[in-house]
């Protein structure tokens, strides 16, 4: 069965395929993206060193009133407190100002950082395959090429077991409110099927960012998981404020994704933070 599915998003010498880029951005997003751009000058003028699309956005899938701003930016020093709080002050007024958006989502990292060693195969990655170039100087250009491989899938997200006392304690402090336990479903429901599809990414030898297609992925290796990913990539796309889904995540889902994440690819390597 998993070889009925063709690999995809690798050029023809097998590394993975820049995707999005701003041609690919809807006409509807454009001027999301403009003020975006002129609000990231604004806030960081010359300590701004690039800045990044990232999503559906980019790749121009993105569906007006559903879909959130992604954004990475990287500074020429490590982030302060400071300015993280610009960057989500920033991202609030963007959301209230247009209504094509749902919410905004900005990465805040210090150029080092994104070209440390220790990042290469995560942080590295992500900017190098995954973000369109937005401001600044490209930083995939001191970055490798990437291979849909087992070290890149453990430097990925082979951090679910750290990860998920963190979420047990997000959800206790969000109550039982749909307003506050959606954008929780969101999050933790790509994460769990980006996690189960690089699991098996390896032995796919293929890449793609498409939700309920990366759940179809796993779901040919991973049957007997294969309906819980393929919700939960329903749930990222359209969350729900139901409690018992994020305590599904954090009881059965992603305990067991994250033992056998473990067992197949190994462990992350541990970071400072």
């Amino acid at each position: 069965m998993a070889g009925t599915l063709p690999p995809k998003g690798l050029d023809a010498q097998g590394y993975i395929e820049r995707e999005g880029s701003l041609g690919r951005v809807p006409h509807a997003f454009r001027p999301v993206v403009a003020a975006a751009r002129d609000g990231l000058v604004g806030v960081f003028g010359a300590r701004l060193h690039s800045a990044y699309l990232y999503g559906s956005i980019p790749r121009g899938t993105a569906r007006v009133g559903h879909s959130d701003l992604d954004l990475l930016v990287a500074l020429r020093e490590e982030p302060a407190d400071a300015d993280r709080e610009a960057v989500r002050a920033l991202g609030d007024a963007l959301d209230k100002e247009f209504p094509q958006i749902d919410g905004v989502g900005a990465l805040l990292y210090g150029r080092a950082r994104l070209l440390s060693d220790l990042e290469t195969y995560d942080l590295g990655w992500f900017v190098a395959c995954l973000c369109t170039p937005l401001l600044g100087d490209d930083l995939a250009e001191y970055l490798p090429r990437y291979r849909p491989d087992s070290l890149l899938a453990r430097e990925t997200n082979g951090d679910l077991a750290l990860l998920l006392p963190r979420w047990r304690e997000r959800i206790a402090a969000a109550g039982d409110t749909e307003e506050a336990l959606r954008p929780l479903t969101r999050f933790m429901s790509r994460h769990l099927v980006r996690t189960g599809f690089t699991l098996v990414m390896p032995r796919w030898q293929g890449w793609t960012s498409d939700l309920r297609e990366m759940a179809e992925v796993f779901g040919a290796y991973y049957p007997q998981r294969a309906a819980q990913l393929l919700r939960a990539a329903e749930y990222g796309s359209q969350p729900v404020g139901d409690p018992h889904v994020l305590r599904s995540y954090v009881d059965d889902l992603g305990p067991w994704l994250a033992e056998e994440y473990a067992r197949v690819h190994g462990v992350k390597a541990p970071r400072p933070d």
